[in-house]
């Protein structure tokens, strides 16, 4: 049997006996710990993986006393984002929700502060928001040691400021709302339309890092990033059972968005997926050492001429043979432009018949905006693909 072929068996059993699990059964984070529990330990017994991302903090057993060396563990175009690393720690204690006036305690009085804060929690929560979660800058969410969730309501909304890290939270079930007061500093507060019912909503925000999140069953995205934001990296979620996952650019005729550079790197997009994986406009797109296992429509989308850097992937098409092409372009019937946009397949495994069609110029030096880290070879990815979404952290104990 050919080392691809023995690759691709070991991620066809990882992905199906580890991750098939139907959402529907899953009400809240305690099931989603199951899951991930259920493939802890696959690839070897030590600590380091060949993620740079996890390998710079993950082997530490007091990594509660040293929270704040993660912000200085982000690669990518997002890798100057250091969240609240320079304040303060704000613990959460609350779970309860006040959109206009929120007490403190709640996560919602914490966000909106004007200093750095390094977020975290006393307990298990799950936390249903009443409107949109307006953030200030210079924040970290860090969830571990706990299962927090945000679901069943309005989720993330990251809009005009910069420097965020979003790390260890269960995102899922995030509904519209809106034509409601909400505050989003200490001292102002404003009339919000009805936002989109994305789980985390980037607009017109830069250096934001949003890393090992476990994201389902949103009303509109899963990640939409839009309207001028640069300076991104998606890291190490686990994605599952949603239709259009990630939004890059606000629309064809928006070109600010020319100037977006994100980093889609150790992510594991898992079952029930669509499409949108990402879906990418006009910007430069660094997509490095991911793991599909399979889509209903494409995997790799865009239009407006973006340049995509495709590094180091596992492709694995599902047995519908209707759905082997990797990407999708969105282009006037019978135009031909496509053929002069940068999309490029290095070092892909493209697995059970799946295809990546490039285009354009296949010179490094067309790829310099959307290069942003070496990518690993795709054959590690057998150990690094386990270690994707919310980890299970316990104190005194490598996490």
């Amino acid at each position: 049997m050919s080392v691809v072929c023995l690759l691709y068996l070991a991620l066809f059993i990882h992905a199906h006996q580890s991750f098939a699990r139907p959402l529907a059964r899953i009400s809240g984070p305690t099931q989603w710990r199951m899951i991930k529990n259920s493939t802890d330990g696959l690839g070897g017994g030590s600590c380091r993986t060949g993620n740079p991302i996890d390998d710079c903090w993950r082997c530490d057993p007091d990594w509660e006393s040293n929270r704040k060396v993660l912000a200085d563990c982000a690669i990518g175009f997002g890798g100057n984002a250091i969240g609240g690393r320079d304040g303060e720690y704000y613990v959460v204690t609350r779970d309860d929700d006040d959109p206009k006036d929120p007490s403190p305690g709640m996560l919602r009085h914490a966000v909106i502060q004007d200093e750095p804060l390094w977020i975290i929690f006393d307990h298990d929560m799950n936390i249903k928001l009443k409107e949109e979660l307006m953030m200030n800058s210079y924040k970290t969410i860090d969830g571990r040691g706990f299962n927090i969730e945000i679901s069943n309501g309005p989720c993330i909304t990251i809009q005009s400021v910069t420097n965020i890290i979003i790390h260890g939270i269960y995102i899922q079930n995030c509904v519209q709302a809106g034509n409601a007061v909400v505050t989003d500093s200490p001292h102002h507060y404003q009339l919000r339309g009805i936002s989109d019912g994305d789980g985390i909503s980037v607009f017109g925000a830069r250096d934001i890092w949003i890393d090992h999140c476990t994201l389902a069953k949103c009303q509109d995205g899963l990640i939409d990033i839009v309207y001028g934001s640069t300076a991104i990296t998606i890291s190490n979620n686990y994605m599952l059972q949603h239709n259009e996952v990630m939004l890059m650019g606000h629309n064809d005729d928006f070109v600010a968005d020319k100037n977006m550079q994100v980093t889609i790197a150790f992510n594991y997009f898992g079952e029930g997926l669509v499409q949108r994986i990402p879906r990418c406009r006009h910007g430069y797109f660094h997509i490095v050492n991911n793991v599909y296992t399979g889509w209903e429509m494409y995997a790799i989308g865009g239009s407006a001429n973006p340049t995509i850097n495709s590094q180091g992937n596992v492709f694995i098409a599902s047995d519908d043979e209707s759905t082997k092409e990797v990407t999708k372009r969105e282009i006037p019937n019978g135009s031909a432009e496509w053929k002069k946009w940068n999309w490029r397949s290095d070092g892909d495994l493209l697995l059970n018949g799946a295809q990546f069609t490039p285009s354009g110029n296949g010179t490094s030096g067309s790829y310099a905006k959307a290069s942003s880290m070496v990518a690993r070879p795709a054959s590690l990815l057998t150990n690094i693909m386990p270690s994707a979404g919310v980890l299970n952290c316990n104190i005194g104990q490598i996490c």
